[in-house]
Protein backbone atom coordinates (compact mmCIF):
# COMPACT_ATOMS: atom_id res chain seq x y z
CA UNK A 1 0.00 0.00 0.00
CA UNK A 2 2.75 2.76 0.70
CA UNK A 3 4.44 2.22 -2.53
CA UNK A 4 0.83 2.16 -4.07
CA UNK A 5 0.39 5.67 -2.16
CA UNK A 6 3.36 6.86 -2.63
CA UNK A 7 3.30 6.36 -6.96
CA UNK A 8 -0.09 8.16 -7.17
CA UNK A 9 1.93 10.89 -5.10
CA UNK A 10 4.43 10.85 -7.81
CA UNK A 11 2.12 10.99 -10.34
CA UNK A 12 -0.06 13.90 -8.82
CA UNK A 13 3.03 15.94 -8.06
CA UNK A 14 4.06 15.30 -11.47
CA UNK A 15 0.49 16.72 -12.64
CA UNK A 16 0.18 19.52 -10.85
CA UNK A 17 3.49 20.91 -11.73
CA UNK A 18 2.21 20.61 -15.63
CA UNK A 19 -0.71 22.37 -14.66
CA UNK A 20 1.24 25.52 -13.13
CA UNK A 21 3.09 25.49 -16.23
CA UNK A 22 -0.03 25.86 -17.84
CA UNK A 23 -1.22 28.48 -15.84
CA UNK A 24 2.09 30.69 -15.83
CA UNK A 25 1.67 30.49 -19.35
CA UNK A 26 -1.90 30.28 -20.42
CA UNK A 27 -4.55 32.11 -17.50
CA UNK A 28 -4.36 35.78 -17.37
CA UNK A 29 -4.45 36.62 -13.82
CA UNK A 30 -7.79 38.71 -12.61
CA UNK A 31 -7.05 41.92 -10.79
CA UNK A 32 -9.34 43.11 -7.83
CA UNK A 33 -9.34 46.40 -5.68
CA UNK A 34 -8.68 45.63 -2.28
CA UNK A 35 -9.57 48.65 0.25
CA UNK A 36 -7.81 48.65 3.63
CA UNK A 37 -9.68 51.56 5.42
CA UNK A 38 -7.89 53.34 8.71
CA UNK A 39 -8.72 55.77 11.54
CA UNK A 40 -7.02 58.70 9.61
CA UNK A 41 -6.70 61.99 11.33
CA UNK A 42 -5.95 65.74 9.90
CA UNK A 43 -3.36 67.84 11.20
CA UNK A 44 -3.93 71.71 12.03
CA UNK A 45 -1.45 72.01 9.35
CA UNK A 46 -3.55 69.69 7.35
CA UNK A 47 -0.86 66.30 7.35
CA UNK A 48 -2.35 63.12 7.73
CA UNK A 49 -1.61 60.64 8.97
CA UNK A 50 -2.69 57.44 11.08
CA UNK A 51 -1.01 54.95 13.37
CA UNK A 52 -0.12 51.56 12.35
CA UNK A 53 1.41 48.58 14.76
CA UNK A 54 2.13 51.77 17.53
CA UNK A 55 4.02 53.65 14.68
CA UNK A 56 2.58 56.94 13.44
CA UNK A 57 2.56 56.91 9.46
CA UNK A 58 2.52 60.17 7.37
CA UNK A 59 0.60 59.86 3.90
CA UNK A 60 2.38 62.21 1.37
CA UNK A 61 -0.46 61.87 -1.62
CA UNK A 62 -4.45 61.44 -1.98
CA UNK A 63 -5.98 61.45 -5.20
CA UNK A 64 -9.18 61.05 -6.17
CA UNK A 65 -11.10 57.82 -5.67
CA UNK A 66 -12.57 57.76 -9.45
CA UNK A 67 -8.99 58.61 -10.96
CA UNK A 68 -7.51 56.06 -9.38
CA UNK A 69 -5.77 53.50 -11.61
CA UNK A 70 -6.34 50.75 -8.95
CA UNK A 71 -9.89 50.98 -9.01
CA UNK A 72 -11.70 48.36 -10.01
CA UNK A 73 -13.12 50.26 -13.20
CA UNK A 74 -9.45 50.44 -14.30
CA UNK A 75 -8.26 47.47 -12.89
CA UNK A 76 -10.80 45.93 -15.38
CA UNK A 77 -9.03 47.61 -18.71
CA UNK A 78 -5.24 46.29 -17.52
CA UNK A 79 -4.09 43.70 -19.61
CA UNK A 80 -0.92 43.24 -17.33
CA UNK A 81 0.05 44.15 -14.08
CA UNK A 82 -0.83 48.21 -12.78
CA UNK A 83 2.37 50.08 -12.62
CA UNK A 84 1.47 51.39 -8.85
CA UNK A 85 1.18 48.49 -5.73
CA UNK A 86 -0.83 50.78 -3.90
CA UNK A 87 -2.29 54.69 -3.22
CA UNK A 88 -4.43 56.52 -0.82
CA UNK A 89 -7.54 57.83 -2.29
CA UNK A 90 -10.58 59.78 -0.79
CA UNK A 91 -14.36 58.84 -2.04
CA UNK A 92 -17.13 60.93 -2.71
CA UNK A 93 -18.07 60.74 0.94
CA UNK A 94 -14.35 62.35 2.16
CA UNK A 95 -13.29 58.72 3.40
CA UNK A 96 -9.79 57.70 3.28
CA UNK A 97 -8.92 54.57 1.85
CA UNK A 98 -5.67 52.89 1.39
CA UNK A 99 -5.81 50.95 -2.54
CA UNK A 100 -3.69 47.64 -2.88
CA UNK A 101 -4.74 45.43 -5.47
CA UNK A 102 -4.33 41.99 -5.71
CA UNK A 103 -4.94 39.29 -8.08
CA UNK A 104 -6.05 35.80 -8.57
CA UNK A 105 -6.15 32.75 -11.22
CA UNK A 106 -9.61 31.75 -10.67
CA UNK A 107 -9.67 28.51 -9.44
CA UNK A 108 -6.17 27.41 -10.23
CA UNK A 109 -5.37 30.11 -7.37
CA UNK A 110 -6.26 26.91 -4.78
CA UNK A 111 -3.56 24.21 -6.85
CA UNK A 112 -0.59 24.79 -4.65
CA UNK A 113 -2.62 24.20 -1.23
CA UNK A 114 -4.62 21.57 -3.08
CA UNK A 115 -1.43 19.39 -4.07
CA UNK A 116 -0.09 20.23 -0.41
CA UNK A 117 -2.69 18.67 1.54
CA UNK A 118 -3.64 15.64 -1.29
CA UNK A 119 0.55 14.89 -1.03
CA UNK A 120 -0.12 14.83 3.10
CA UNK A 121 -2.69 12.74 3.11
CA UNK A 122 -1.00 9.92 0.73
CA UNK A 123 2.34 9.83 1.87
CA UNK A 124 2.09 10.89 5.62
CA UNK A 125 5.00 12.96 4.74
CA UNK A 126 4.91 16.60 5.60
CA UNK A 127 8.12 18.22 4.87
CA UNK A 128 8.13 16.82 0.97
CA UNK A 129 4.10 17.60 0.38
CA UNK A 130 5.52 21.57 1.41
CA UNK A 131 8.07 21.38 -0.46
CA UNK A 132 5.96 20.32 -3.59
CA UNK A 133 3.25 22.79 -2.84
CA UNK A 134 6.00 25.24 -2.88
CA UNK A 135 7.59 24.15 -6.17
CA UNK A 136 3.83 24.45 -7.57
CA UNK A 137 2.89 27.58 -6.44
CA UNK A 138 6.58 29.39 -7.53
CA UNK A 139 5.91 28.04 -10.75
CA UNK A 140 2.85 29.66 -11.10
CA UNK A 141 4.38 33.11 -10.06
CA UNK A 142 7.31 32.40 -12.27
CA UNK A 143 9.98 32.38 -9.47
CA UNK A 144 11.82 29.55 -10.57
CA UNK A 145 14.84 30.19 -8.52
CA UNK A 146 13.11 28.73 -5.96
CA UNK A 147 16.50 29.45 -3.15
CA UNK A 148 16.96 33.36 -3.56
CA UNK A 149 13.12 34.50 -5.11
CA UNK A 150 10.79 32.02 -2.81
CA UNK A 151 12.63 30.53 0.39
CA UNK A 152 15.37 33.34 0.82
CA UNK A 153 13.46 36.51 0.81
CA UNK A 154 10.82 34.36 2.74
CA UNK A 155 13.05 34.09 6.10
CA UNK A 156 14.31 37.34 5.56
CA UNK A 157 10.74 38.29 7.07
CA UNK A 158 10.64 39.78 10.81
CA UNK A 159 7.30 36.80 11.37
CA UNK A 160 9.75 33.97 9.55
CA UNK A 161 12.65 35.00 11.66
CA UNK A 162 10.44 35.79 15.13
CA UNK A 163 9.30 31.92 14.16
CA UNK A 164 12.65 30.61 14.06
CA UNK A 165 14.41 31.96 16.74
CA UNK A 166 11.66 30.78 19.07
CA UNK A 167 10.69 27.76 18.16
CA UNK A 168 14.53 26.68 16.94
CA UNK A 169 16.66 28.01 19.50
CA UNK A 170 14.55 29.07 22.68
CA UNK A 171 11.75 26.53 22.56
CA UNK A 172 13.70 23.69 21.67
CA UNK A 173 16.86 24.93 24.08
CA UNK A 174 14.15 25.16 26.89
CA UNK A 175 13.20 21.56 26.26
CA UNK A 176 16.36 20.25 26.03
CA UNK A 177 17.85 21.68 29.32
CA UNK A 178 14.39 20.39 31.31
CA UNK A 179 15.33 17.14 29.91
CA UNK A 180 18.95 17.50 30.75
CA UNK A 181 18.11 18.88 34.42
CA UNK A 182 15.28 15.96 34.47
CA UNK A 183 12.70 18.88 35.22
CA UNK A 184 9.72 18.11 33.41
CA UNK A 185 10.26 15.10 34.91
CA UNK A 186 10.06 15.87 38.23
CA UNK A 187 7.19 18.13 37.51
CA UNK A 188 5.26 15.49 36.20
CA UNK A 189 6.21 13.39 39.16
CA UNK A 190 5.06 15.59 41.18
CA UNK A 191 2.15 16.53 39.69
CA UNK A 192 1.46 12.51 39.36
CA UNK A 193 1.74 12.45 43.29
CA UNK A 194 -0.27 15.30 44.18
CA UNK A 195 -2.89 16.42 41.38
CA UNK A 196 -2.87 13.74 38.75
CA UNK A 197 -4.09 10.32 39.73
CA UNK A 198 -5.10 9.19 36.29
CA UNK A 199 -5.72 9.55 32.07
CA UNK A 200 -8.86 11.82 33.17
CA UNK A 201 -7.04 13.98 35.56
CA UNK A 202 -4.32 14.57 33.00
CA UNK A 203 -6.58 15.27 30.63
CA UNK A 204 -8.49 18.11 32.54
CA UNK A 205 -5.09 19.53 33.98
CA UNK A 206 -4.41 20.12 30.30
CA UNK A 207 -7.90 21.23 29.24
CA UNK A 208 -7.65 23.71 32.19
CA UNK A 209 -4.18 25.18 31.46
CA UNK A 210 -5.12 25.52 27.34
CA UNK A 211 -8.04 27.61 29.22
CA UNK A 212 -5.45 29.71 31.12
CA UNK A 213 -3.55 30.46 28.46
CA UNK A 214 -5.87 32.28 26.58
CA UNK A 215 -3.13 34.33 24.58
CA UNK A 216 -3.96 31.84 21.88
CA UNK A 217 -2.31 30.58 18.39
CA UNK A 218 0.70 29.15 19.30
CA UNK A 219 1.74 30.83 22.47
CA UNK A 220 -0.62 29.16 23.95
CA UNK A 221 -0.10 25.97 21.68
CA UNK A 222 3.72 25.82 23.08
CA UNK A 223 3.31 26.63 26.45
CA UNK A 224 0.00 23.71 27.18
CA UNK A 225 1.95 21.37 24.97
CA UNK A 226 5.52 22.16 26.68
CA UNK A 227 3.63 21.54 29.90
CA UNK A 228 1.91 18.61 29.78
CA UNK A 229 3.71 16.51 27.22
CA UNK A 230 5.78 15.00 30.61
CA UNK A 231 2.76 14.38 32.82
CA UNK A 232 0.34 13.08 30.45
CA UNK A 233 3.11 10.24 29.28
CA UNK A 234 3.42 9.36 32.46
CA UNK A 235 -0.43 8.71 32.76
CA UNK A 236 -0.10 6.97 29.38
CA UNK A 237 -2.86 9.24 28.16
CA UNK A 238 -2.28 8.76 23.78
CA UNK A 239 -0.81 11.41 21.64
CA UNK A 240 -3.70 11.70 19.52
CA UNK A 241 -5.89 12.84 22.38
CA UNK A 242 -3.40 15.57 23.87
CA UNK A 243 -2.80 17.12 20.64
CA UNK A 244 -6.54 17.32 20.33
CA UNK A 245 -7.35 19.26 23.48
CA UNK A 246 -3.79 21.29 22.97
CA UNK A 247 -5.07 22.42 19.52
CA UNK A 248 -8.36 22.83 20.31
CA UNK A 249 -7.92 25.16 23.26
CA UNK A 250 -5.54 27.50 21.50
CA UNK A 251 -7.28 29.67 18.86
CA UNK A 252 -10.81 28.65 20.27
CA UNK A 253 -10.36 29.95 23.39
CA UNK A 254 -8.69 33.12 22.55
CA UNK A 255 -11.90 34.15 20.53
CA UNK A 256 -13.88 33.46 23.40
CA UNK A 257 -11.78 34.71 26.70
CA UNK A 258 -10.35 37.80 24.36
CA UNK A 259 -8.58 39.94 26.69
CA UNK A 260 -5.15 39.26 24.18
CA UNK A 261 -4.08 41.00 20.62
CA UNK A 262 -7.04 39.44 18.89
CA UNK A 263 -9.46 42.45 19.38
CA UNK A 264 -6.68 45.34 18.39
CA UNK A 265 -5.68 43.34 14.97
CA UNK A 266 -9.13 42.27 13.78
CA UNK A 267 -10.77 45.66 14.40
CA UNK A 268 -8.66 47.09 12.00
CA UNK A 269 -9.83 44.69 9.12
CA UNK A 270 -14.09 45.74 9.89
CA UNK A 271 -14.10 49.57 9.53
CA UNK A 272 -17.18 49.93 6.94
CA UNK A 273 -17.73 54.15 6.08
CA UNK A 274 -21.12 55.15 7.54
CA UNK A 275 -21.60 52.31 9.94
CA UNK A 276 -21.95 54.08 13.20
CA UNK A 277 -21.04 50.78 15.97
CA UNK A 278 -18.22 50.79 13.64
CA UNK A 279 -17.20 54.06 13.32
CA UNK A 280 -13.96 54.24 16.13
CA UNK A 281 -11.60 52.18 17.18
CA UNK A 282 -13.13 51.71 20.70
CA UNK A 283 -16.63 51.12 18.47
CA UNK A 284 -15.37 47.97 16.90
CA UNK A 285 -13.05 46.51 19.81
CA UNK A 286 -17.02 47.08 21.61
CA UNK A 287 -18.74 45.36 19.02
CA UNK A 288 -16.26 42.46 18.70
CA UNK A 289 -16.69 41.68 22.25
CA UNK A 290 -20.25 41.75 21.73
CA UNK A 291 -20.22 39.12 19.30
CA UNK A 292 -18.34 36.50 21.38
CA UNK A 293 -21.68 35.30 22.67
CA UNK A 294 -21.98 34.14 18.95
CA UNK A 295 -18.89 32.35 18.95
CA UNK A 296 -20.53 29.26 18.42
CA UNK A 297 -18.12 27.04 17.00
CA UNK A 298 -15.15 28.40 19.36
CA UNK A 299 -17.72 27.29 22.30
CA UNK A 300 -18.47 23.80 21.03
CA UNK A 301 -14.62 23.33 20.33
CA UNK A 302 -13.88 23.99 23.51
CA UNK A 303 -16.48 22.04 25.49
CA UNK A 304 -15.92 19.34 22.99
CA UNK A 305 -12.22 19.14 24.37
CA UNK A 306 -14.00 18.76 27.98
CA UNK A 307 -16.16 16.32 27.57
CA UNK A 308 -13.36 14.19 26.37
CA UNK A 309 -11.11 15.70 29.34
CA UNK A 310 -14.29 14.02 31.57
CA UNK A 311 -13.63 10.55 29.11
CA UNK A 312 -16.82 11.38 27.55
CA UNK A 313 -16.15 10.20 23.78
CA UNK A 314 -19.89 10.64 22.26
CA UNK A 315 -18.52 13.30 19.94
CA UNK A 316 -14.91 12.55 19.86
CA UNK A 317 -14.90 10.32 16.77
CA UNK A 318 -13.75 6.56 15.89
CA UNK A 319 -10.10 7.80 15.57
CA UNK A 320 -9.85 9.49 18.97
CA UNK A 321 -11.76 6.47 20.39
CA UNK A 322 -9.79 4.19 18.91
CA UNK A 323 -6.31 6.13 20.45
CA UNK A 324 -8.09 6.48 23.61
CA UNK A 325 -8.32 2.41 23.82
CA UNK A 326 -4.99 1.61 22.74
CA UNK A 327 -3.31 3.57 25.36
CA UNK A 328 -5.95 2.10 27.97
CA UNK A 329 -5.36 -1.66 26.67
CA UNK A 330 -1.84 -1.45 25.11
CA UNK A 331 -0.31 1.05 26.90
CA UNK A 332 0.82 2.50 23.57
CA UNK A 333 0.70 6.35 23.21
CA UNK A 334 0.96 6.60 18.97
CA UNK A 335 -0.61 4.36 16.38
CA UNK A 336 1.96 1.60 14.72
CA UNK A 337 2.59 3.62 11.73
CA UNK A 338 3.43 6.72 13.67
CA UNK A 339 5.99 9.27 13.09
CA UNK A 340 6.11 11.54 16.00
CA UNK A 341 7.12 14.60 15.84
CA UNK A 342 9.54 14.69 18.78
CA UNK A 343 13.13 13.53 18.28
CA UNK A 344 14.95 11.20 20.92
CA UNK A 345 16.55 13.29 22.36
CA UNK A 346 13.57 15.29 23.92
CA UNK A 347 11.48 11.66 24.94
CA UNK A 348 13.70 10.87 27.66
CA UNK A 349 15.88 12.73 30.32
CA UNK A 350 19.88 12.17 30.25
CA UNK A 351 20.48 13.91 33.83
CA UNK A 352 24.18 13.82 34.55
CA UNK A 353 24.93 10.83 37.84
CA UNK A 354 25.21 12.74 40.92
CA UNK A 355 22.50 15.91 39.80
CA UNK A 356 19.44 15.78 41.95
CA UNK A 357 16.22 17.21 40.23
CA UNK A 358 14.04 19.56 41.44
CA UNK A 359 10.43 20.55 40.22
CA UNK A 360 10.98 24.18 41.14
CA UNK A 361 13.33 23.79 38.14
CA UNK A 362 10.33 23.39 36.04
CA UNK A 363 7.89 25.79 37.58
CA UNK A 364 10.20 28.45 37.96
CA UNK A 365 10.98 28.98 34.66
CA UNK A 366 6.76 28.69 33.40
CA UNK A 367 5.97 31.23 36.08
CA UNK A 368 8.66 33.51 34.69
CA UNK A 369 7.48 32.87 30.93
CA UNK A 370 3.68 33.22 32.10
CA UNK A 371 4.52 36.54 34.06
CA UNK A 372 6.37 37.91 30.99
CA UNK A 373 3.88 37.22 28.70
CA UNK A 374 1.04 38.31 30.21
CA UNK A 375 2.42 41.54 31.69
CA UNK A 376 3.98 42.67 28.35
CA UNK A 377 0.54 42.09 26.83
CA UNK A 378 -0.84 43.91 29.75
CA UNK A 379 1.66 47.38 29.43
CA UNK A 380 2.91 47.01 25.71
CA UNK A 381 -0.25 45.77 23.94
CA UNK A 382 0.84 42.95 23.24
CA UNK A 383 2.81 40.16 24.56
CA UNK A 384 6.79 39.35 24.12
CA UNK A 385 6.62 35.79 23.65
CA UNK A 386 10.48 35.73 22.77
CA UNK A 387 11.19 37.60 25.86
CA UNK A 388 9.21 35.51 27.88
CA UNK A 389 10.95 32.32 26.72
CA UNK A 390 14.49 33.71 26.36
CA UNK A 391 14.00 34.72 30.30
CA UNK A 392 13.02 31.18 31.33
CA UNK A 393 15.55 29.56 28.69
CA UNK A 394 18.29 31.67 30.91
CA UNK A 395 16.71 31.06 34.39
CA UNK A 396 16.32 27.08 33.67
CA UNK A 397 20.26 27.35 32.61
CA UNK A 398 21.15 29.50 35.64
CA UNK A 399 19.15 27.29 37.98
CA UNK A 400 21.09 24.13 36.64
CA UNK A 401 24.65 26.02 36.98
CA UNK A 402 23.96 27.27 40.44
CA UNK A 403 22.75 23.60 41.51
CA UNK A 404 26.39 22.15 39.89
CA UNK A 405 25.77 21.08 36.68
CA UNK A 406 28.62 21.93 35.04
CA UNK A 407 28.38 24.34 31.99
CA UNK A 408 29.40 21.74 29.40
CA UNK A 409 26.49 19.32 30.26
CA UNK A 410 24.23 22.43 29.98
CA UNK A 411 25.43 23.73 26.48
CA UNK A 412 24.80 19.40 25.75
CA UNK A 413 21.27 20.01 27.08
CA UNK A 414 20.53 22.74 25.02
CA UNK A 415 22.29 21.17 21.93
CA UNK A 416 20.49 18.05 22.35
CA UNK A 417 16.80 20.33 22.33
CA UNK A 418 17.62 21.94 19.04
CA UNK A 419 18.18 18.74 17.49
CA UNK A 420 15.15 17.44 18.66
CA UNK A 421 13.07 20.69 17.54
CA UNK A 422 15.08 20.72 13.98
CA UNK A 423 12.85 18.96 11.84
CA UNK A 424 9.52 20.64 13.60
CA UNK A 425 11.01 24.01 12.62
CA UNK A 426 12.16 22.90 9.22
CA UNK A 427 8.71 22.16 8.54
CA UNK A 428 6.67 25.06 10.74
CA UNK A 429 8.86 27.18 7.82
CA UNK A 430 7.67 25.61 4.80
CA UNK A 431 4.56 25.79 6.67
CA UNK A 432 5.03 29.67 6.48
CA UNK A 433 6.00 30.04 2.89
CA UNK A 434 3.48 27.33 1.55
CA UNK A 435 0.90 29.75 3.24
CA UNK A 436 2.13 33.39 1.57
CA UNK A 437 2.93 31.46 -1.81
CA UNK A 438 -1.31 30.44 -1.32
CA UNK A 439 -1.86 34.60 -0.31
CA UNK A 440 0.40 35.38 -3.32
CA UNK A 441 -1.54 33.02 -6.38
CA UNK A 442 -5.06 34.34 -4.59
CA UNK A 443 -6.77 31.59 -3.32
CA UNK A 444 -8.27 33.23 -0.85
CA UNK A 445 -9.49 36.01 -2.57
CA UNK A 446 -10.62 33.66 -4.80
CA UNK A 447 -13.35 31.68 -2.89
CA UNK A 448 -14.05 35.06 -1.37
CA UNK A 449 -15.02 36.68 -4.75
CA UNK A 450 -17.12 33.83 -5.76
CA UNK A 451 -19.99 35.12 -3.07
CA UNK A 452 -22.61 37.35 -4.92
CA UNK A 453 -24.92 40.85 -3.20
CA UNK A 454 -28.08 38.40 -4.55
CA UNK A 455 -27.82 35.78 -1.95
CA UNK A 456 -30.70 35.19 1.24
CA UNK A 457 -29.51 37.14 4.29
CA UNK A 458 -29.95 34.33 6.09
CA UNK A 459 -27.83 32.13 4.41
CA UNK A 460 -25.02 34.28 4.52
CA UNK A 461 -23.33 33.48 7.50
CA UNK A 462 -22.82 29.86 6.80
CA UNK A 463 -21.70 30.85 3.61
CA UNK A 464 -18.74 33.08 4.97
CA UNK A 465 -18.28 30.09 7.60
CA UNK A 466 -17.83 27.66 4.52
CA UNK A 467 -15.45 30.51 2.34
CA UNK A 468 -13.40 31.03 5.16
CA UNK A 469 -12.47 27.64 6.48
CA UNK A 470 -11.69 26.68 2.82
CA UNK A 471 -9.49 29.29 2.84
CA UNK A 472 -7.88 29.02 6.54
CA UNK A 473 -7.56 25.56 5.77
CA UNK A 474 -5.89 26.16 1.80
CA UNK A 475 -3.36 28.39 3.69
CA UNK A 476 -2.76 27.13 7.54
CA UNK A 477 -3.69 30.59 9.32
CA UNK A 478 -6.20 32.26 10.62
CA UNK A 479 -5.15 35.83 11.46
CA UNK A 480 -3.73 35.69 7.36
CA UNK A 481 -7.25 34.70 6.24
CA UNK A 482 -9.28 37.22 8.59
CA UNK A 483 -6.82 39.93 6.21
CA UNK A 484 -8.57 38.59 3.54
CA UNK A 485 -11.47 38.38 4.24
CA UNK A 486 -12.87 40.59 6.95
CA UNK A 487 -12.50 43.68 4.55
CA UNK A 488 -14.59 42.19 1.43
CA UNK A 489 -17.35 40.17 3.96
CA UNK A 490 -18.18 43.48 6.64
CA UNK A 491 -18.64 45.39 3.47
CA UNK A 492 -21.08 42.96 1.81
CA UNK A 493 -23.16 41.76 4.78
CA UNK A 494 -23.55 45.26 5.65
CA UNK A 495 -24.76 45.75 1.96
CA UNK A 496 -27.08 43.02 2.24
CA UNK A 497 -28.62 44.33 5.28
CA UNK A 498 -29.43 47.22 3.72
CA UNK A 499 -30.21 45.79 0.29
CA UNK A 500 -32.82 43.49 1.86
CA UNK A 501 -33.85 45.97 4.81
CA UNK A 502 -33.16 43.66 7.18
CA UNK A 503 -34.66 45.11 11.41
CA UNK A 504 -31.75 44.06 12.85
CA UNK A 505 -28.71 44.68 11.24
CA UNK A 506 -26.37 45.06 14.08
CA UNK A 507 -26.91 41.59 14.59
CA UNK A 508 -27.05 40.06 11.17
CA UNK A 509 -23.26 41.62 11.18
CA UNK A 510 -22.38 40.08 14.56
CA UNK A 511 -23.82 36.72 13.22
CA UNK A 512 -21.83 37.70 9.96
CA UNK A 513 -18.28 38.54 12.18
CA UNK A 514 -18.90 35.83 14.10
CA UNK A 515 -18.70 33.12 11.66
CA UNK A 516 -15.99 34.55 9.72
CA UNK A 517 -13.76 34.77 13.40
CA UNK A 518 -14.88 31.16 13.48
CA UNK A 519 -14.57 29.48 10.20
CA UNK A 520 -11.00 30.88 10.13
CA UNK A 521 -10.09 29.11 13.60
CA UNK A 522 -11.83 26.17 12.60
CA UNK A 523 -9.31 26.05 9.23
CA UNK A 524 -6.25 26.77 10.85
CA UNK A 525 -6.78 24.34 13.45
CA UNK A 526 -7.66 21.50 10.92
CA UNK A 527 -5.26 22.67 8.71
CA UNK A 528 -1.73 20.26 8.14
CA UNK A 529 0.01 23.25 6.97
CA UNK A 530 -1.31 25.46 10.02
CA UNK A 531 1.79 26.49 12.58
CA UNK A 532 -0.62 25.91 15.49
CA UNK A 533 -1.22 22.27 13.79
CA UNK A 534 2.06 21.05 13.80
CA UNK A 535 3.29 22.67 17.04
CA UNK A 536 0.25 21.03 18.88
CA UNK A 537 1.53 17.83 17.68
CA UNK A 538 5.15 18.78 17.96
CA UNK A 539 4.98 19.18 21.48
CA UNK A 540 3.01 16.48 22.67
CA UNK A 541 4.89 14.03 20.74
CA UNK A 542 2.08 13.25 18.06
CA UNK A 543 2.23 12.04 14.52
CA UNK A 544 1.21 14.98 12.79
CA UNK A 545 -1.19 13.58 9.99
CA UNK A 546 -2.99 11.45 12.76
CA UNK A 547 -3.51 14.43 15.33
CA UNK A 548 -5.04 16.02 11.83
CA UNK A 549 -7.25 13.14 11.07
CA UNK A 550 -8.06 12.33 14.44
CA UNK A 551 -9.25 15.64 14.97
CA UNK A 552 -11.35 16.64 12.03
CA UNK A 553 -14.80 14.59 13.46
CA UNK A 554 -15.13 16.43 16.16
CA UNK A 555 -13.92 19.71 14.76
CA UNK A 556 -16.46 19.06 11.87
CA UNK A 557 -19.17 18.37 14.09
CA UNK A 558 -18.68 21.98 16.35
CA UNK A 559 -18.69 23.67 12.75
CA UNK A 560 -22.10 22.37 11.86
CA UNK A 561 -23.94 22.89 14.82
CA UNK A 562 -22.56 26.63 14.56
CA UNK A 563 -23.53 26.75 11.25
CA UNK A 564 -26.94 25.40 11.87
CA UNK A 565 -27.29 27.77 14.95
CA UNK A 566 -26.12 30.99 12.74
CA UNK A 567 -28.66 30.40 9.84
CA UNK A 568 -31.74 29.85 12.77
CA UNK A 569 -30.84 33.02 14.31
CA UNK A 570 -30.39 34.49 10.97
CA UNK A 571 -33.85 33.62 9.76
CA UNK A 572 -35.91 33.77 13.06
CA UNK A 573 -34.17 36.55 15.30
CA UNK A 574 -32.58 39.25 12.01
Amino acid sequence: MPIKQNAIALVSFIFAVLLAIYVKNFIPAQWMEQGYNYDVKVSADHVLSYVYQEQEIIIDTVVDYQSSPLNQQHLNQLTGAPELKQQWVVDKDQQFKLLKPAFHFGIWSLLPAVITIILCLLTREPLTALLAGIVVGAIMLGRYDLTDAVIIPNLAKEGTAALLLLYLWLLGGLLGIWSKTGAAQAFANYMTQHFVKGRKSAKLVTWFLGVLFFQGGTMSTVLVGTTVRPLADKAKVSHEEMSYIVDSTASPIASVLAFNAWPAYVQALIFIPGVSFLATEADRIAFFFKSIPFSFYSIFAVLGTLLLSLNITTFAGKRIRAAKLRAEKYQQLDAATAKPMSAKELQSADVPDGYQPHVLEFILPLITLTAIAVASFIFLGSPKINWAFAAALFLSAMMALLKGMSLAQVIEGFSNGLKGVVFASVILMLAVIIGSISKETGGGLFLVSLLSQQLPFWCLPVMLQLLTMMIAFSTGTSWGTYAIAFPLAMPLAWAIAQNQALQSPELFMMLCFASVLNGSVFGDQCSPISDTTILSAMTTGCDLMDHVKSQLFPAILAASMAGLLWTLICYFFV
